[in-house]
């Protein structure tokens, strides 16, 4: 997936439209969040060395972002389930933020973070298709 990818596009259009504050700093931490996640359904994919990197650099810029408490926990699950090197792990972590994303970006951000799961969801399936075809 690249940087225009619709979702991610989404989640920024909301950012630009938020106030600066814990709101806004949750919205780009959810936003680098969903890039990384989308990053297991690259086709070829990253190597696992430059993964591990990803996260850990994610890890590093999401504790020193201001953001609400339960987008904090739920993000902290998220990298902790990033570090599993495994295809279906996007869809996973994405789906599991669609509910925070919602409660810190609203409707529309967590529409973004449903869509991007859905995707992910549907990516990991056709290469899994791929292989076993």
């Amino acid at each position: 997936m690249n940087g225009w990818d619709p979702a991610a596009s989404a989640i920024l259009t909301v950012l630009a439209q938020t106030a600066r504050g814990p709101k806004r700093g949750g919205l780009f931490a959810l936003w680098l969040t969903m890039r990384v996640a989308q990053d297991f359904v690259l086709d070829p994919p990253l190597p696992e060395r430059a993964h591990r990197r990803r996260v850990q650099a994610l890890e590093r810029r999401l504790s020193s972002l201001t953001m609400p408490p339960p987008l904090r926990r739920a993000l902290a699950s998220a990298v902790s389930q990033l570090r599993e090197v495994r295809p279906e792990t996007a869809a996973q972590v994405l789906s599991q933020l669609v509910a925070p994303a919602r409660d810190t970006g609203g409707n529309e951000a967590g529409e973004a973070v449903a869509a991007a799961a859905r995707k992910a969801r549907q990516a990991v399936g056709e290469a899994s298709k791929r292989v076993s075809g």
